[in-house]
This record gives structure tokens, C-alpha cells and sequence, in this order.
């Protein structure tokens, strides 16, 4: 049996500031889904110090860290994870329900038809999943990890299905909110619009930061 260790990341030295806009950027197993899982509260780190507004990670149970998830970070993953019994507009609704924000049911059925106005599906609202393309389940995913105005959000390659246009206006919506509310985005992408709207970008190359800048 092969007891060799495998270091997914290798001495990562990263601070990210509240409210910057950051991509982190590099090749196919340089380390990002595995730093966005450490940032995202999905893994815990084997070793070293995971800090969010000085509340150090390593000390907190799995029940504290489900709840610093629902509570103050929003999802964008790739392979969208949307709930196939649930049309759109509960898709999205869910994450209000479950961290028991957004008020009332009129204040949450307001805050889910104005995020998907913004990212052009308020006459999809109805469908399931399976009923949408895969752009359209990506704008849901996008219009849900929105939805409970999470301190951070995080994204793993948001624009990846969508064409040009609506990427832009998403992008658009996402950076309104990073200025609006200070809430702080991270990115996987290869997209250079994104890397155009960051002011923070990180480049990953075997598990380490290979180049760090910010604009």
C-alpha cells in the first residue's frame, strides 16, 4: 500500500481582504478547487492557520462550520448542485429559508424575482432543472448563492456556460454588489473579463501561489 502523502497545496501564504474582487488563476491541478473548498469551509486544512474575520477555523466543529457556511458564504458551483424537485424560483428561495433570512414571505419573494430579473430568467421561474439548459442552471446557481447577501461568495468558473452577453451581465451583478455591499467575491476562471473586473488575482501553479498582484 502507497502511505506517500499528497500535498494538494504546498505553503500557501494568502490574505484577502472584505469587499476585493479575486481571481485565482492556473492551469488544471494547480490546487484551485481544493484552496476554494479551504476558503469555502467544505474541507478543513490539514495543517496551517484558515482565518475569517479573525475567527480561526481549526477550532470550530463541523456544526459551527455548517453554520458560518449557510450564514456568510454563497456558493457557485460548476456542476450547479440544484435540487431537481424544486422549480427555479424554489431553488433559489432555499437558502433563505434554511439561514431564516429575508423577512416575510412577500420580503423573500421579492429578493428572489429581482435576482432573476438580473440575470434574465423571471419567465423560467416555474421550470424544474431538467426543463433548463445548462446557461439557465448556472444563471439559478449564480441568482442562489446571491440570494441571502452572503459576506463571500464563491465561484468555481461562473461564466463557464454562459455566452458573452449574459456573462457580462452577470458580471455585472456581481460586481455591483462587491461595491454596493462589500461582499467579497472569489473566482476560479479562465475568463479574462473577469480577470479585467478583479482587483486581486492570484496564480496558482502545483499546489502554490506562483504570482499574487493587486490592481
Amino acid at each position: 500500500m502507497d502511505n506517500n502523502e499528497i500535498n494538494a497545496l504546498k505553503g500557501i501564504n494568502l490574505e484577502i481582504n472584505e469587499g476585493e474582487f479575486v481571481s485565482v488563476a492556473g492551469p488544471s491541478g494547480s490546487g484551485k478547487t481544493t484552496l476554494m473548498n479551504i476558503i469555502g469551509l467544505i474541507d478543513r486544512p490539514s495543517r496551517g492557520y484558515l482565518g475569517i474575520n479573525r475567527l480561526e477555523i481549526k477550532n470550530q466543529d463541523r456544526k459551527e462550520m455548517a453554520r458560518l457556511r449557510r450564514e456568510f458564504i454563497g456558493f457557485v458551483f460548476q456542476s450547479f448542485n440544484l435540487l431537481p424537485v424544486l422549480n427555479v424560483f424554489e431553488n433559489v428561495e432555499l437558502p433563505l429559508i434554511i439561514a431564516k433570512k429575508g423577512g416575510s414571505k412577500a420580503q423573500r419573494r421579492d429578493r428572489v424575482n429581482y435576482l432573476l430579473e438580473e440575470v434574465g430568467l423571471a419567465g423560467r421561474k416555474g421550470h424544474v432543472p431538467a426543463q433548463l439548459s445548462g446557461g439557465e442552471q448556472q444563471r439559478v446557481a449564480i441568482a442562489r448563492a446571491l440570494v441571502t447577501t452572503p459576506k463571500i461568495v464563491i465561484a468555481d468558473e461562473p461564466t463557464a456556460n454562459l455566452d458573452s452577453a449574459t456573462g457580462e451581465k452577470v458580471l455585472g451583478l456581481m460586481k455591483n454588489i462587491n461595491r454596493e455591499d462589500k461582499t467579497t467575491f472569489i473566482f476560479t476562471t479562465h475568463d479574462p473579463g473577469i480577470w479585467e473586473m478583479a482587483d486581486h488575482i492570484v496564480f496558482l501553479h502545483d499546489g502554490a501561489v506562483k504570482s499574487e498582484k493587486r490592481l
